[in-house]
Formats: C-alpha cells, structure tokens, sequence
C-alpha cells in the first residue's frame, strides 16, 4: 500500500524541527525594544543558554507526549501525574542552574526568575505535549479502525463470493439431470455450456474487477443453458447493447438476478416470459430483469429461496455504496428488478 508523502517519517521528522525552530525563534522575531526584559540576552553567554535550554523543552515534550501521558493518564493514574510533573519541572530547573553556570558566569542563577520566566512555557510545552498526544493517538486508532473495516470487508465480500458459486451450480446440475431424465439431446450441448461457465467461476472470478464483456458472455452463456432446459414453454427476450466500453464490473454480480427471473418466473405460470435488457450509457450500466410470475407457486419458492438477491444486494452496498439505485417492484404479476450502476 502506497504510504502517504505526509506519513513519511524523514518528513515527519522535518516539520517537527521547523516548528520548533519556528516556536523557539518567536522571541526574536516579536521584540519591540532592547529593553524587553523577556527576551534572551544580547550577550553571546545568555544566547547559548537560551539555545541549550530550548532543547531541554523538547525533550519535556516529547517525554510527556511518549511516556509519562501512555504510562500515568492512560492509565488514569492522575496523581502519579501530576507528582511525575513537579519531578520533571525541578529536574529542568536544576539542569538549567547547571547549563547557567557553563555560559553565564558572570551573573547568579536566580529559581524565582526561573519559575517566573518559564512558567508559561512550561504550560505551554504541556499542553501541546498533551493534544500532540491525544490527536496522534486519534489518528492511530481511526487508521487502525480503518483497517479492520477493510478488512472486514475483504472477508465478508470474499465469504459472499464464495456463496454465488454452490449456490448456482446447486441450481445448474438440478438442470443437468433433468436433461438426462429426459434423456435430451440438448444434455451434450447443456454440458459445454456448463464448461464454459465453470471456466469463467474459476479462473476469473478471483479478480477484484472483470471486464463488463465477460461477466456479460457469462449471463448469456446462463441464458442459453436455461433455454436448453425450458425450450418453448419460456419465452426469452435478450436485449444488450454498448458493452463493449473496457468497463469493469465485480464479478458474479449481475447472475443472480438473472437466475431469480428463472427460477421464479417458470413453472406453473401461463404464458412465461421473461425480459432481460443491458446497456451502457455514459459509464451507467442499466440492467432490468423481469418475469411473470405466480403469486401461489412462488409463496411456495419463497420458502425454500436461496441467498441470490440478498447476497447480491449486500455485495452492491458494500461495494458501490451512493454508487448504484436498486429498485424492485411486483406488480400486475409481473416481479421487476431495475440496476443503474456507475461504472466510473
């Protein structure tokens, strides 16, 4: 996975040092007059100190933010915190008596100057610890939430995928041996179909994507095992135009509506019929299926349904999301499903 340019650690470590280098050179930048008492000396002696104690904030910061936050305020021990804080500010004082004494030496190191020159800079230094610890411990765990939903949803779209195979070769073969109660002469023909449907589960649908030509290939190549079986008493009507774009489309995905128009919409129907129309128009695939059905037998059907159409209303949702309209309707015995799906 490509990592963001942001979420580069030699980038990371570069901002972090332009910030500080920008927070540290404020007294500079900000002073009116050479009589501001808050600012660093103009002597070579207090401009080295001021520079060695800066980094004695750094480090204060990155300790708070690293260890004493995770190790005591994680932990909601707010006591040892605030006891953990005393120790750090007295250790920055006496190390800042020490650097005091290397390049001042002409001057004595006063405590209560120290408290009362450092005091904002210690709460500031604390707060900005604090919320660069927080907001990074925020982006930590929506990335790692983002990671498990991901993968979630690999393993449920793989376990969906997985259902459409058995699923319709369980209705496939319940063909095949009516064709050889029948002893058929469409059985060897049925069998060829049947191949080249099994190639295409195979060896294609392990792609995350196929092409639109050939998941279409195989919804006629469903089609026409389904007209070897019923022959005459089921009329078909096929109507796919413009998909020949190089569009892509998940694989399996449009099967199942197809095989609920057979299942549902054979049987003890009169004047069977069934209407299967695809087209492309800019990048909208539009896809409907329809077939008359019949409300008693499929009461009947609806009982002992596969998982078709709502394994494959799951898949659209998880995949295409705001990406696709799903409309179902039964009227006038006539059961209709209608897709739009933007193929972008």
């Amino acid at each position: 996975m490509k990592v963001a340019w942001y979420s580069k650690k030699w980038i990371i470590v570069v901002l972090h040092m332009l910030s500080w280098l920008f927070i540290f050179a404020l007294p500079f930048l900000i002073r009116t007059n050479s009589n501001d008492q808050h600012r660093p000396g103009p002597e070579e002696g207090f401009l080295y100190f001021y520079i060695v104690t800066r980094f004695l904030w750094v480090g204060f910061f990155y300790l708070n933010a690293h260890y004493l936050f995770k190790k005591f305020l994680n932990r909601k021990s707010y006591w040892l915190y605030i006891i953990s804080q005393f120790l750090v500010l007295f250790i920055i004082s006496i190390l800042s008596n020490l650097c005091f004494n290397i390049f001042v030496k002409d001057s004595v190191y006063d405590v209560a100057n120290f408290l009362v020159y450092n005091i904002f800079t210690y709460f500031f230094i604390l707060a900005a610890s604090t919320a660069y610890k927080v907001v990074l411990d925020k982006i930590k765990s929506d990335k790692l939430s983002r990671e498990r939903e991901n993968e979630n949803l690999k393993t449920e779209l793989s376990f969906l995928r997985s259902q459409v195979s058995p699923h319709f070769m369980f209705n496939v073969l319940n063909n095949m041996v009516a064709l050889a109660r029948k002893q058929s002469d469409q059985l060897e023909p049925s069998l060829i179909k049947l191949s080249s449907l099994m190639r295409y589960m195979l060896y294609e649908t392990d792609d995350d994507k196929v092409l639109l030509e050939k998941e279409v290939e195989y919804v006629k190549s469903y089609i026409d095992l389904q007209q070897l079986r019923f022959g005459k008493n089921v009329k078909v009507n096929v109507n796919i135009q413009n998909v020949d774009g190089g569009h892509e489309i998940e694989p399996m995905l449009l099967i199942p509506f197809v095989e609920n128009a057979f299942k549902h919409g054979t049987g003890l129907i009169e004047c069977a019929q069934i209407d299967i129309e695809m087209s492309v128009k800019n990048n909208i695939l539009y896809f409907s299926a329809r077939n008359k059905y019949n409300e008693q037998s499929n009461e009947v059907k609806d009982k002992t349904s596969g998982i078709g159409l709502t394994n494959v209303k799951r898949r659209l949702n998880l995949l295409y999301g705001n990406n696709h309209s799903l409309l179902i309707n039964r009227k006038d015995n006539w059961f209709t499903v209608s897709l739009q799906l933007n193929l972008h």
